[in-house]
């Protein structure tokens, strides 16, 4: 069987491409395929013993001294020890194709050109703008920005597009540069997997050839999930509590509906939202972080699952988890999200930010029965069953990989 390296950042369930990016390794090695991975030491990783060859530890969020924050920064642009310790792992482990998730700022793109000399083909999954996107959302305080299109990354210090921080803008304004007049990822990357069609389109309008993208979406194993249909009393929100997310218009628009919402999560914006759930008195219970059978319950027992996001979403995990357990979805019709829904049969869709259209929607699906809402749960499930489903991705995976050589 050949050899598969799967290369990441983080190697612990930190966010959606995280999980894609084990449970991948997880299915290949299930179809006999040989696997290894390359990825940064954090204390949450589980235990691997391809540990040995991780680099260490960076995160912008830590605190670091002057020397430390300049090797940081260098890192972040070209990583050398990351293509040190990859150089000993390809010695020890000689991987027939390489798949890239997310590698941008902890591994850096320095690790493309490695793999390159060692002869090994290069997929890398698109889970996010970084190809195109020096900030990797097409987001800042302006809103949706796709400013850098032409090749001039100022604007991501100009705008500070990077946790709104100068620093960490300049660095990622530096490695853009670098890396866009290197070429790296054109240059490097077999292919590319998008999991949806809106990310693919979009890469092609900043440039890419459209031959070099293959579209596989993300799936779930339906049979890993009961479902309930019967729907429960509150309308639920969870994932991370970030401006992006569009948070802070679901509370105003429950406000404004009367609905009940329940929000499961952290993150940067969570002082503001409980700020503003003080003003606004809704009726709003944050739940904090929450994760395994306590989320899925929540899931579960709730009336639906709202996704209000204000960036270009690719195709979020936590959609097609919420599907695989019969609830129907209400979303807004930004990035690829409306690619995993049927408007009026497996959920509903609202302008992303509109306020007043997300609070009419809500009012209407409160009032709605409890048997159309079954019917919408049932919808939604049978739809990741048949779009969504493991086959077709071992399918489409399996036809990419064999596009550049690699066959069982």
């Amino acid at each position: 069987m050949p050899n598969l390296l799967s290369i990441n950042n983080y190697h612990y369930r930190r966010g959606g491409s995280d999980v894609v990016y084990l449970d991948h390794a997880a299915l290949m090695e299930n179809l006999g395929w040989h696997n290894a991975f390359f990825s940064m030491h954090h204390p949450q990783n589980f235990s691997t013993p391809w540990e040995t060859y991780f680099v260490d530890e960076l995160e912008f969020g830590n605190s670091y001294g002057v020397v430390d924050k300049a090797i940081m920064a260098s890192k972040v642009i070209y990583s050398f020890e990351a293509q040190n310790k990859l150089k000993r792992l390809l010695q020890d482990y000689p991987a027939d194709v390489a798949h890239l998730h997310c590698i941008y700022h902890h591994l850096s793109p320095a690790i493309l050109p490695t793999l390159h000399e060692h002869g090994v083909p290069i997929i890398m999954t698109a889970h996010d703008l970084k190809i195109a996107c020096p900030a990797y959302k097409m987001l800042n305080e302006t809103g949706i920005c796709e400013k850098c299109k032409d090749g001039n990354f100022f604007n991501v210090i100009k705008h500070k597009c990077l946790r709104n921080s100068l620093g960490p803008s300049v660095i990622v304004a530096l490695e853009s540069t670098l890396h866009h007049k290197l070429n790296t990822y054109k240059k490097y990357l077999t292919k590319v997997a998008v999991p949806s069609r809106f990310f693919m389109n979009k890469f092609v309008e900043w440039g890419w050839p459209e031959d070099k993208f293959s579209y596989i979406p993300n799936y779930v194993d339906s049979l890993l999930f009961t479902p309930e249909y019967a729907p429960g009393d509150y309308f639920l929100y969870f994932g991370r509590l970030a401006p992006e997310k569009g948070v802070t218009t679901l509370l105003k628009a429950v406000k404004k509906s009367g609905v009940k919402l329940k929000v499961a999560g952290t993150g940067p914006e969570e002082a503001k939202l409980h700020a503003l759930q003080n003003e606004l008195q809704a009726d709003v219970e944050f739940l904090g972080y929450q994760s395994g059978d306590a989320l899925h319950t929540l899931i579960k027992q709730s009336k639906a699952i709202v996704l209000p996001s204000e960036w270009y979403e690719n195709a979020p995990m936590s959609l097609l988890e919420s599907m695989a357990f019969g609830k129907p979805l209400v979303v807004a019709n930004i990035g690829g999200i409306p690619e995993m829904i049927e408007s009026g049969e497996t959920g509903w869709m609202f302008t992303s930010c509109d306020i007043d259209e997300l609070a009419d929607l809500l009012t209407s699906i409160e009032g709605t029965s409890d048997d159309k809402l079954l019917t919408y749960g049932k919808a939604s499930r049978a739809l990741v069953e048949e779009r969504f489903n493991r086959d077709n991705y071992v399918s489409a995976i399996q036809n990419l990989y064999a596009s550049v050589g690699v066959r069982v």
